[in-house]
């Protein structure tokens, strides 16, 4: 599975686990607000997350080697979204009916233009790739090696 699979993949199970249990989430004080997004503590997110993805589990201790900052771990598998917004959004776009071409036709042939495949999520990505690329690591100081310039 690459990284963008693994997203998705623990995108579907945060938003189906929190659908389940939306009920006591909501009220549970665990609620941060991180870049203006409002959703659970990243602590939360990754320990719930960590029993339902097998591959997250052998994953984290190699992230936790290279970022112990919980947030930027959500941020980076592209979790740093309101889950109730996400969840509402989820179940529009999966409520629309199926549309169906008539016989012979195949989407080659349409007039419109597709839309783009951007979603908010891969947006958030590539922020946090650029924002990955600026990391300083955690030690930032004067005692810090550099690399030699090619």
């Amino acid at each position: 599975m690459n990284t963008e699979e693994l997203r998705q993949s623990l995108r579907t199970k945060w938003l189906t686990y929190y659908r389940d249990n939306r009920s006591w989430l909501t009220r549970l004080a665990v609620w941060v607000e991180c870049d203006g997004e409002r959703r659970p503590s990243s602590g939360f997110i990754l320990a719930t997350l960590s029993t339902l993805e097998p591959q997250l589990l052998q994953l984290l201790p190699i992230v936790v080697d290279l970022s112990n900052n919980p947030d930027r771990i959500v941020m980076a598998l592209g979790l740093n979204f309101n889950p109730d917004q996400a969840l509402k959004e989820w179940e529009e776009a999966n409520s629309q009916p199926m549309r169906m071409l008539p016989e012979g036709r195949s989407p080659l042939h349409e007039s419109a233009p597709a839309a783009p495949l951007t979603t908010p999520e891969s947006q958030t990505c590539k922020t946090v790739a650029r924002l990955d690329e600026a990391c300083q690591g955690v030690r930032h100081d004067s005692t810090a090696r550099t690399r030699d310039p090619l």
